[in-house]
């Protein structure tokens, strides 16, 4: 077996929210399991509708808590997705507004291309900061994306107390995808024995659940908040098996892609048992959602990925946007809801906020769904939601209306998503006064970008 390698120099990530819990009731105070899978489509999983890939263990934390259905990613692709997550704040303030940038962060390479990447600001205050400024010990897993290309950008320089996964600034970090060699655990780049020379030994899903379990083992008498941001189902589709899909009828792309996700569900599984085995589960709020919509190399028509939704991954359509969400918290939460509540991302950090007793920085766009949780009415459907990738695409919902322009200068679409929500009756030229209204609030909810722009 190889030696451990390099270990990054710490960075300065100190935050201003970095004070002491002491007085507060811990045991009043929920753990915390937040699960994102990477490019999953809003049809993707059974209690969402599909027919073909089975997720029982998805499926019981809906069945036991909440199925929202009027849920957003931050973005529809993966860095500004997280940033809106992590920060409270949607993509007309966020400081990552697209996986690449024009003008800021750091220059680097994808495919041997030159691309410029953006990164999270040591100012950028983030759930993690906030949770543990009341005592919560914080931990990522697996997936950051919020490096770019700067080393110094990682989970334990912008709140995290332990970071075990890859990062883009690394990339021999993650090498080869879904089965990976190395593997940052805080600082030091690790070998992964059971995949060393293309071993393929352990998938990163179960690797990603075992090292959540240690994480859980060593800090179960603090309350904890657990980000698990697995990588499935996103391309390159890499799995030993393609059970329980060999025999059906299905191109051999779906069925790496279903197998990925089933896989995934079953790690899932594992980690509840372990909750439940050592009595966690009653105080552990679970939430599983995808940071943006199935992408186009997905089997998107044969699986139903999307759901019939317009677009996919990378479009602010509803099928590159709306997500599936799920939250649970046994004995806290009602089972068997179905919600169909406006909530997006920036809303994440104000309600575990809420549910934490952590103190929200001074400016977060989101709002606490916590009643909703607590089976309280909130009429928060009339609000404005704001995507945006600079200087190209835009959309805002409103009630049941959306405005959405996926092509630069080109004018706003507008969509009734009560009787229209697969976005297919452009409804602009009936109703210009409610255009011209959402356009000002798009003017409103945004503020100019110096690394865009």
């Amino acid at each position: 077996m190889k030696s451990s390698k390099k270990i990054i120099p710490a960075f300065l990530g100190i935050s201003a929210f970095a004070i002491t819990a002491a007085g507060q009731q811990k045991d009043a105070r929920p753990n915390i399991i937040f699960i994102l899978a990477d490019d999953m489509g809003y049809g993707d999983l059974s209690c969402y509708g599909n027919k073909i890939i089975q997720t029982p263990n998805i499926d019981k934390l809906a069945a036991e808590g909440i199925r929202f259905t009027q849920a957003y990613a931050g973005s529809a692709v993966s860095s500004p997705s997280r940033c809106a997550l992590l920060t409270g704040k949607h993509t007309g303030h966020t400081t990552v507004r697209d996986n690449f940038a024009k003008k800021g962060g750091l220059p680097g390479l994808k495919n041997g291309n030159p691309i410029r990447r953006m990164h999270l600001l040591p100012q950028d205050t983030t759930l993690a900061t906030i949770l543990s400024a009341v005592g919560y010990k914080t931990c990522l897993v697996n997936k950051w994306h919020l490096d770019g290309f700067n080393p110094g950008a990682g989970p334990l320089d912008r709140g995290f107390d332990e970071f075990y996964g890859w990062l883009v600034s690394y990339e021999t970090s993650n090498t080869p995808y879904y089965y990976p060699e190395t593997r940052f655990y805080n600082r030091e780049l690790k070998v992964i024995p059971e995949n060393e020379n293309n071993g393929r030994g352990i998938h990163g899903s179960d690797l990603s659940v075992r090292e959540s379990i240690d994480f859980i083992e060593r800090n179960k008498s603090n309350p904890f908040f657990l980000y698990l941001a697995f990588d499935v189902p996103h391309e390159p589709y890499f799995i030993n098996s393609v059970e329980p899909y060999a025999s059906l009828p299905l191109s051999d792309t779906a069925k790496l892609y279903a197998s990925l996700i089933t896989h995934t569900d079953k790690a899932i599984g594992r980690l509840i048992d372990y909750l439940e085995k050592n009595n966690l589960r009653e105080n552990t709020l679970i939430i599983f959602t995808s940071d943006n919509g199935g992408a186009v190399q997905a089997p998107l028509d044969e699986l139903n990925c999307n759901a019939g939704l317009r677009g996919r991954k990378a479009m602010l359509y509803e099928g590159g946007i709306k997500v599936p969400f799920i939250v649970n918290f046994p004995g806290k939460i009602k089972p068997n809801q179905t919600k169909d509540n406006l909530i997006y991302f920036p809303d994440v950090m104000p309600t575990l906020a809420d549910l934490s007793g952590a103190k929200l920085p001074q400016h977060v766009d989101g709002i606490s769904f916590k009643p909703l949780l607590k089976g309280k009415k909130q009429n928060s459907n009339d609000r404005i939601l704001c995507w945006e990738f600079p200087g190209q695409q835009v959309a805002v919902r409103k009630g049941k209306w959306k405005v959405v322009s996926v092509k630069k200068n080109a004018d706003l679409e507008l969509y009734d998503m009560e009787k229209d929500p697969f976005e297919k009756n452009n409804l602009a030229s009936q109703h210009p006064e409610i255009v011209d209204e959402l356009k000002q609030e798009i003017q409103k909810s945004r503020v100019k970008s110096p690394y865009y722009e």
